[in-house]
């Protein structure tokens, strides 16, 4: 009896154990022997050892897709993060019609990506598109928001009659467009994420704030940001990874050719599909190239989760 007691754990988490390693374990350890090998569409060839991340590291078209990978990182997770916060703490207000805009933010969440991801090319539409016309009741030229490969920062500069490096130029507007609607996906399910960390903090520490004193501000800064660290980091980490695998945005909304304009769209995720399953077929390629955006994102996670243990409360 005491030895059935102690199975039964396990076999409650043996289907989600068995499609774990299915669908995750083993694609990992295949993609890693196959990346060793001049491997096709059409089957398993030579091995030819490390050279395929020997080329990897001589392929500009792959640091460009890195470069356009980490843009999308820098500029969707910290804002994504920022406006979720806010918009979850004025939900817990206890405003008036709370739960229909609670609805209302999760609606990007639950919608196809391809549905989306065609709605906003019609929306950043150069000629007829509905962001242009905003911008043109303010006085605003039409801009080419997915043709124009030019970074955000050189179009403000430009504009402005400075001209900077173009290293600094940032990412490109069509990037930016694709970041824009990264972030508008993100906010809904993030903002019920951080509205359930809200709702768990005890009220006693506020009124206890309260009473020596203390403003909305500091008690926001001392008692809601600290009691929510762990519910950042988890909003942290996943969006994270979210944004690493961008792919369906990129490939719906940009092109022809996809990626553009001039691979200033190409990321990571989209640049593993064209290597594998374009005019390449190249698999071997393309898992040593996934190979390493799983090293990029293992790093990352573990290295949040060591500040996690540093700030949580």
């Amino acid at each position: 009896m005491m030895k059935k007691n102690k199975l039964s754990p396990f076999l409650y988490i043996l289907p989600a154990g068995i499609i774990l390693v299915l669908f995750r374990l083993i694609p990992i350890i295949l993609s890693f022997i196959v990346s060793f090998f001049k491997w096709t569409v059409h089957g398993p060839g030579e091995f030819i050892g490390f050279d395929n991340y020997i080329h990897l590291l001589k392929d500009s078209e792959f640091w460009q897709s890195i470069t356009n990978t980490f843009y999308l990182v820098i500029f969707v997770v910290p804002i994504t993060l920022i406006f979720s916060l806010f918009f979850a703490y004025l939900l817990n207000q206890k405003i008036k019609f709370s739960g229909f805009f609670r609805t209302t933010y999760f609606i990007p969440t639950v919608t196809s990506l391809v549905a989306i991801s065609i709605v906003w090319k019609l929306i950043f539409a150069t000629q007829n598109g509905l962001m242009n016309y905003f911008l043109g009741l303010f006085g605003v030229e039409k801009l080419g928001w997915l043709s124009e490969s030019r970074g955000i920062f050189t179009l403000v500069f430009n504009s402005m009659g400075i001209e900077i490096p173009h290293f600094l130029g940032g990412p490109s507007l069509a990037l930016f467009a694709i970041i824009i609607v990264c972030i508008w996906r993100s906010l809904g399910y993030n903002t019920i994420i951080y509205l359930a960390g809200l709702q768990n903090i005890p009220e006693v520490y506020y009124e206890a704030a309260s009473v020596d004193g203390a403003n909305s501000f500091t008690k926001f800064w001392k008692i809601t940001v600290p009691m929510i660290s762990p519910t950042s980091f988890y909003v942290l980490i996943m969006t994270t990874i979210v944004t690493f695998q961008v792919f369906s945005q990129v490939y719906l909304m940009t092109g022809p050719p996809v990626g553009g304009p001039l691979g200033t769209t190409k990321v990571i995720v989209y640049y593993i599909f064209e290597k594998g399953f374009g005019e390449a077929q190249n698999l071997s390629y393309a898992s040593s190239i996934a190979l390493v955006l799983f090293v990029i994102i293992l790093s990352l996670t573990l290295l949040q989760k060591q500040l996690e243990k540093k700030v949580n409360y």
